[in-house]
């Protein structure tokens, strides 16, 4: 939806907070393991604690900060254990959710425009080359497969992963961006002609694959 219609309606400043502490955790300026409060944080940013209260419970729920009593925030980690309880994590997910989606649209259930949006600015943004953009919309594909799986159980539980995800994906930007890329237009293929087992068989093929190079990425010793 544009800006300019009229239907637009202004973000919750809490909404701006956390995506601007977010993209600061991503870029690495609140730094992985950093303790940050809700004091240090209004003064930075220039706003009150009031948004910060919402913003900081959101920011934990997606596994980006954990809290403590009394302490404020700590910035997540990045742990070998931490690297594979993701990639597990995705595997459990999106490899049924994968196949699930297919079936839906050979059934002609779901809306696919989400799904075809997102792989069109995936591609565009490969094409402009700017990391946190790629990242993000890498993540926003994998959420949106799940999506039209239409579980929403599977549903809650990507969303409690996908921030970490793009997260992941920034990190490892080094990585060859036109082989996922490739390899987003492959699975999305697959989804869209609403073809199952090719779908799941893909998706393991795709995340599985990236571990190794993730923590290659991340110059983490690989704990099997």
């Amino acid at each position: 939806m544009s800006r300019d219609t009229a239907e637009y309606i202004e973000p919750p400043l809490s909404e701006k907070v956390r995506e601007i502490v977010r993209e600061r955790i991503i870029r690495g300026q609140y730094a992985q393991g950093s303790r940050i409060t809700e004091a240090n944080l209004a003064e930075d940013l220039n706003v009150s604690r009031i948004p910060l209260r919402t913003a900081i419970p959101e920011l934990r729920n997606s596994g980006f900060v954990t809290t403590l009593p009394r302490r404020g925030a700590i910035v997540f980690e990045w742990t070998p254990q931490a690297v594979h309880d993701l990639f597990d994590a995705r595997l459990a997910i999106e490899v049924a959710a994968a196949g699930y989606a297919a079936r839906h649209v050979s059934e002609g259930r779901g809306s696919i425009d989400p799904l075809r949006e997102v792989i069109a600015s995936s591609h565009r943004a490969v094409e402009d080359g700017d990391p946190y953009e790629i990242a993000n919309l890498s993540a926003l594909f994998h959420q949106r497969i799940v999506e039209l799986a239409s579980n929403d159980l599977l549903t809650s539980a990507m969303r409690a992963v996908e921030g970490r995800l793009a997260w992941l994906f920034y990190l490892t930007s080094s990585r060859d961006i036109l082989i996922a890329d490739a390899e987003h237009t492959q699975l999305g293929d697959a989804i869209l002609e609403g073809n199952a087992e090719l779908a799941r068989a893909l998706t393991y093929s795709h995340i599985e694959s990236g571990r190794a190079p993730t923590f290659n990425a991340l110059r983490l010793g690989y704990a099997a």
